[in-house]
C-alpha cells in the first residue's frame, strides 16, 4: 500500500516538472518595461532635497561671479539721546532738592548691504538701513572702505541712494526687467549683512505686486507708499536689507528689503522692491534731489468678493474708480466713477499695488494710456499726469523742500471762490500734513490772501517770498464761511 502512494507522487512530480517546462519553452517573448510608479504622498529627507534643488544643468556660477562685487557692507552711526534722574548733593544742599534730569548721548550702530549701481559710485540700499544716520561707511567686496555722502532718500519706497568717491571704476550691476520675471524663475539675493564679504543664497520667484503694508506713507508730505514686492523664498536676514536680488543672466531685478517673520530671522519668505521702480526712484533722487511722483487724480479700491456682489461685478481683476481726487479734474479726465481700470499703457493691472506701482514709473506731465470697463465695455483713455499739487511740472528741489516745511498742499484760488469771498488774490491751502502752517493752527480750506502785509497773487510767488525769507512770518487770509483770520510762525 504504501509502495502505491509513493509511485503515485512520484509521477505527479515528474508530470508538474514536465509542464513547467513546456511551458517555458514555448512561453511568448514579453520586451522589459520599466514602470515609475506616482504617489500623491508628501516627499521626505533626500526626495524632498532633490525636489527643491534647482535642475541639475543650472548654473548659477556666472550670475554670483559677476554680482558679488557689485555688493556693498553698510555701516550707520547714529546717536540717540537718553535722558534719567540723578541727584547732586550740592543742589540738595543749596536748594532742597538735589534731583534733577541728566541727558546723554549714546551711539548706535547699524548695517545692511548696497548696491553699486554706477562705475563712478552711485549706491542703492534701503532708506531704513541709513535713516537719521550720523555717519555712513561703505565697504566693497575686496574689504577697502570709504565714507558715503546721502544723495538722497525716499520714504514712500524705502530706498536711498548713497555716493562714494573711490576714484576709480568701480564693478556696478546692471538692472534688468522687473515686469519680465515670471513666478517660478530662479533667482540670487546677494548680500553683504556682516562685513563677512558678499554672500549669496538662490531660491524661486513665489509671487510678485505683493502689498505687506510695511511701509508707512512720507510723514512730511502723507503720499502713500509704494508697495508691490517680488516675494521670492530665497534665504534672506535682516543685515541683506538693501542688497541685491539678481536674475541667472547676473542683473538686479530687486533690491531685497523685508522678511515675513515672526522671529526677526528668515522663516521662508523675504521681499524685494522691482528694479523698474528702484531705476526710477534713484534717477530722480540723483537729479532732482526728491522723486517726483506721478498721479492719475482718481480715488481708488480694490475689488474684494463683497464689493463685487455689491456692485454686480463679475470679473475681480481690475481697480475700481471711487471718483476725482479733485472735481475741476472732470472737465480734463475721461474717467469717472464707476470705472473699472484694466491697464496702463498695455501693462494689465489686477489690483491697487498694481496700478500704483506702474504709475509710479512715470514722471508728472507723461501721457499714459488707460485701458477701462465701463457698463461692460473696454475703453481707452489718455491721461497727463499730474504731480502732487495737481500740476504737469515737474517740482523743483527748492519748492519741495519749501512744500515739506510748511507741510501744505497749496494752489491757486479759482475765479469762483474769488467771487464768492470778493477777493483779488490768494493762495488756498488745500491739504494740511505735519509742518508749520498746521503748527500755527491753520486750517485746510484755509486762502492765504498776504504775507508780512504784502498781497500773494500765486503759490509759485509765496513759495518764492517764503524761500527768502528769514525770521518771524505774518499770514493774513480768510475761511470759505468769510472768518478773517491772522497766523504766525518763524521761518
Amino acid at each position: 500500500m504504501k509502495r502505491n502512494v509513493f509511485y503515485g507522487f512520484l509521477i505527479a512530480l515528474m508530470g508538474g516538472i514536465v509542464s513547467i517546462s513546456l511551458y517555458k519553452i514555448f512561453e511568448p517573448e514579453i520586451p522589459l518595461v520599466y514602470e515609475h510608479h506616482y504617489s500623491n504622498e508628501a516627499p521626505s529627507g533626500n526626495n524632498l532635497v532633490n525636489l527643491l534643488s534647482p535642475p541639475a544643468n543650472m548654473d548659477f556660477t556666472a550670475a554670483a561671479e559677476s554680482s558679488i562685487d557689485g555688493v556693498v557692507h553698510v555701516k550707520v552711526t547714529r546717536t540717540k539721546e537718553y535722558k534719567r534722574e540723578a541727584f547732586d548733593p550740592f543742589r540738595f544742599f543749596f536748594n532742597g532738592d538735589g534731583r534733577y534730569e541728566q541727558k546723554y548721548i549714546q551711539p548706535i550702530n547699524g548695517m545692511g548691504s548696497g548696491v553699486i549701481i554706477s562705475e563712478n559710485g552711485y549706491i542703492v540700499t534701503n532708506n531704513h538701513v541709513i535713516e537719521n544716520a550720523d555717519e555712513i561707511k561703505v565697504t566693497l567686496n575686496d574689504k577697502k572702505s570709504y565714507d558715503a555722502e546721502l544723495v538722497g532718500y525716499d520714504y514712500t519706497t524705502d530706498l536711498a541712494v548713497l555716493k562714494i568717491d573711490a576714484k576709480r571704476d568701480l564693478n556696478f550691476i546692471n538692472y534688468g526687467n522687473s515686469d519680465a520675471i515670471r513666478i517660478g524663475e530662479w533667482v540670487l539675493a546677494v548680500g553683504n549683512p556682516f562685513n563677512l564679504t558678499s554672500t549669496v543664497t538662490a531660491g524661486i520667484v513665489s509671487a510678485k505686486s505683493r502689498n505687506i503694508n510695511i511701509l508707512g506713507n512720507d510723514p512730511l508730505t502723507n503720499t502713500s507708499s509704494i508697495e508691490s514686492f517680488i516675494q521670492t523664498d530665497a534665504a534672506v536676514n535682516p543685515g541683506n536689507s538693501g542688497g541685491a536680488l539678481v536674475n541667472t543672466h547676473g542683473e538686479l531685478v530687486g533690491i531685497n528689503t523685508a522678511i515675513k517673520s515672526n522671529t526677526g530671522s528668515y522663516t521662508g519668505y523675504s521681499f524685494a522692491i522691482p528694479s523698474n521702480i528702484v531705476q526710477k526712484v534713484v534717477n530722480d533722487l540723483i537729479k532732482y534731489g526728491y522723486v517726483q511722483r506721478a498721479f492719475i487724480g482718481v480715488n481708488i479700491r480694490n475689488i474684494d468678493a463683497d464689493f463685487a456682489k455689491e456692485k454686480k461685478i463679475e470679473n475681480l481683476n481690475g481697480v475700481y474708480i471711487l471718483g476725482m481726487a479733485d472735481k475741476k479734474d472732470k472737465k480734463n479726465i475721461d474717467l469717472k466713477e464707476g470705472d473699472i481700470i484694466k491697464s496702463v499703457d498695455g501693462t494689465p493691472v489686477s489690483n491697487v499695488s498694481e496700478l500704483i506701482a506702474r504709475i509710479g514709473i512715470y514722471h508728472p506731465g507723461d501721457e499714459v494710456k488707460i485701458t477701462y470697463l465701463r457698463n461692460g465695455k473696454l475703453r481707452e483713455s489718455k491721461v497727463i499726469l499730474k504731480n502732487r499739487d495737481g500740476k504737469t511740472d515737474l517740482l523743483s528741489n527748492d519748492n519741495l523742500q519749501m512744500f515739506n516745511t510748511l507741510g501744505a498742499q497749496l494752489e491757486d484760488i479759482d475765479k469762483d471762490i474769488k467771487e464768492k469771498l470778493s477777493l483779488r488774490n490768494g493762495v488756498l491751502v488745500k491739504k494740511l500734513y505735519a509742518g508749520k502752517l498746521q503748527k500755527a493752527g491753520i486750517q485746510e480750506g484755509f486762502i492765504i490772501t498776504s504775507i508780512d502785509s504784502k498781497s500773494v497773487k500765486s503759490v509759485d510767488e509765496l513759495i518764492d517770498y517764503l524761500k527768502a525769507k528769514k525770521g518771524g512770518v505774518l499770514v493774513q487770509g480768510i475761511y470759505p464761511n468769510g472768518r478773517e483770520s491772522y497766523y504766525g510762525f518763524g521761518m
